[in-house]
């Protein structure tokens, strides 16, 4: 599994859409680095923080990468590259029926 290294402050930060379309699309064993660095923390926010800030948008990538992971579609997985930095990786599992209706449906549902 080929998982590229990247500077954690150089990388463009993901969002649930690129990672639906990603989680759509994926074939089995492939992989996605989708945060780096400490995701309890680096997606933390209060109420007074602004929707449009990134730590929000991470919190979604990270509920969905948690619900894909619970519908069977991906492996979460975790490497540790030093103290209080880690990088967070979904490999994609092979689909049963079940799951890839799980994800149509859903994505279907949301757009709406």
């Amino acid at each position: 599994m080929a998982v590229s290294q990247t500077n954690p402050r150089t990388m463009r930060r993901l969002t649930e859409t690129a990672f639906c379309a990603w989680l759509g699309q994926a074939y089995p064993n492939e992989s996605l680095e989708y945060h780096r660095g400490l995701l309890a923390l680096d997606a933390s926010h209060d109420s007074q923080t602004p929707k449009t800030d990134p730590r929000r948008e991470l919190a979604r990538v990270a509920r969905r990468a948690w619900w894909a992971a619970s519908q069977g579609l991906v492996h979460l997985v975790q490497r540790r590259n030093s103290p209080d930095d880690f990088t967070y990786i979904a490999i994609a599992r092979l689909r049963t029926p079940e799951a890839s209706a799980s994800l149509s449906s859903v994505l279907l549902k949301e757009a709406a």
